[in-house]
């Protein structure tokens, strides 16, 4: 058995490889490759993407997996070799009923469509991308087709994302969710708004970025493991254990659009820097699930990096950075500025109370795309229509509706959006958690100091990779379901003090 599992952990080095090799070329796509070389970069995609799940659905993994399984049940249920069979199995079990000639198709089509998208956004040009968009829909069914016996066709691709998770289940935490934000939203807005221009002046892009870098690197993000360049679209990537990337994207009148976008990508980093390092090059080597990949960006981006306590010790420097545009602007005045709840256009620029409603926007969107309710010519206005219905608000042109997210443009349509607010709620029950344990955490902000925070991230969340699912890790963690309650906590307690609710 021993022998058996060392040829199945060197099978699937090799196809996390040829997957690490597939990133290596998305990000160089999103980063500094020159628009012409899209149609060669698609075409190289297309066919890593092929030989990777090829490698993996042959028949000898499928023997190896038989073989070990009784192996797996002699183990302990916990142990990491039971695991890895288990896990391997699962993903051996949905890759099988994809074609490999699929995926090629469809990564060919992902990476023609988000070049036509870069262009398209700036020049609010919806006609161009709508024939792409027409056929991502198209592959997203029959992706979805591939896994009959679903109660909803969104479900394949929610549990590619959240494993466990279903249509039926995400609406009914939107719905309990909904219900607690939206009076939230309702009461903070009937005030006046939090003055703001201070963040709205000019700063320099140079400053922002060595500012925020010397930050993570505070949080514990290791630049001798990763580095940080600028994209369209803010991300990070994996191409090995030691190779931890992520972008940002800067805008010189805003100050908290590529600061809090690094605050936000170096916490996916963390993660993924923290797993154990016996999990790589096998399906343990990841982050479990999208959900628990956003609590941690969402965690260091907001929790954190939008606290009190750790812009007291913070502004200070950012004062001596920018000392001509801040030295008059108190400290009381920038912490309710970047905690401004004011409904808005763009998702990633959302405050954190009004954050979800943006998410359950898209989410109702996708389903009715899959179902056959909306069309994609329809789509733009029907975009409009929710944001004025949900926020109140209209956007003059699609550059700032439906044209703002990249996820569409190079994915699949379907389960790639709940993740953030069960990233948000997630992270509210980890904090929580963490705080019984170390109530002194506040103070270490206060200090500088976020090695007590992301001890225990790695020692109860980020070590484990995808040892356990999401549902697992939080039995483990609090010895409950997901459930928002902390997280509702945690906004009406913050937000209370903010707008003396």
């Amino acid at each position: 058995m021993e022998e058996k599992l060392k040829e199945l952990k060197q099978r699937l080095q090799e196809i996390n490889d040829l997957d690490m090799i597939g990133a290596v070329l998305n990000w160089d796509q999103s980063t500094y490759m020159p628009p012409g070389g899209a149609p060669a970069r698609g075409r190289q995609m297309a066919l890593v993407s092929r030989l990777s799940q090829e490698k993996f659905i042959d028949p000898a993994v499928g023997k190896l997996l038989d073989d070990l399984e009784p192996y797996a049940d002699r183990l302990p249920d916990d142990s990491d070799e039971a695991r890895l069979i288990r896990v391997t199995r699962r993903e051996y079990e949905r890759a099988t009923k994809v074609p490999p000639e699929f995926l090629a198709q469809f990564n060919a089509h992902g990476s023609e469509s988000y070049q036509v998208w870069i262009k398209a956004r700036p020049e609010n040009n919806f006609a161009a991308v709508r024939p792409y968009l027409e056929k991502t829909l198209e592959l997203s069914r029959q992706y979805a087709n591939f896994f009959p016996g679903y109660e909803h066709i969104i479900d394949p691709m929610i549990d590619m994302g959240d494993y466990g998770m279903k249509a039926a289940s995400v609406r009914a935490v939107f719905a309990d969710l909904r219900a607690e934000l939206v009076p939230l939203v309702q009461a903070i807005t009937a005030q006046e708004p939090a003055d703001d221009r201070c963040l709205k002046q000019h700063f320099p892009e140079a400053d922002q970025l060595a500012f925020a870098v010397d930050v993570i690197k505070a949080f514990g993000y290791d630049f001798e493991r990763g580095r940080q360049d600028k994209t369209h679209h803010p991300f990070m990537t994996k191409f090995a254990f030691d190779d931890v990337r992520i972008t940002t994207r800067v805008k010189e009148n805003d100050l908290g659009d590529g600061m809090f976008s690094t605050f936000h990508e170096s916490g996916h980093a963390l993660y993924e820097l923290n797993i154990n390092r016996a999990y790589e090059g096998t399906p343990l080597g990841g982050g479990t699930s999208s959900g628990v990949h956003e609590s941690s960006s969402r965690m260091w981006e907001n929790i954190v990096g939008r606290s009190k306590p750790f812009w007291s010790h913070y502004y200070p420097k950012l004062q001596a950075v920018f000392p001509e545009q801040l030295k008059d602007v108190p400290l009381d005045t920038f912490y309710r500025a970047i905690n401004k709840v004011q409904p808005s256009l763009i998702r990633t620029d959302a405050d954190e109370v009004t954050y979800n409603l943006h998410v359950m926007i898209r989410f109702d969107l996708e389903m009715d795309l899959l179902e056959g309710k909306l069309a994609i010519k329809d789509l733009p206005e029907a975009w409009h229509a929710r944001y004025e219905s949900d926020l109140g608000l209209r956007a003059p042109s699609d550059v700032n509706g439906v044209l703002q997210d990249v996820h569409w443009y190079f994915g699949l349509i379907g389960g790639m959006f709940q993740g953030y607010t069960l990233g948000n709620i997630i992270n509210g029950t980890w904090y929580a958690t963490a705080l019984e344990s170390h109530p002194e955490i506040p103070a270490d902000f206060a200090a500088g100091k976020f090695d007590t925070l992301r001890n225990w991230l790695t020692e109860n969340v980020y070590q484990y990779g995808s040892k356990y699912t999401t549902n697992e890790l939080l039995e483990r963690v609090t010895g409950r379901p997901l459930n928002i309650e902390p997280y509702i906590r945690y906004l009406k307690t913050k937000y209370g003090e903010l707008y003396e609710l």
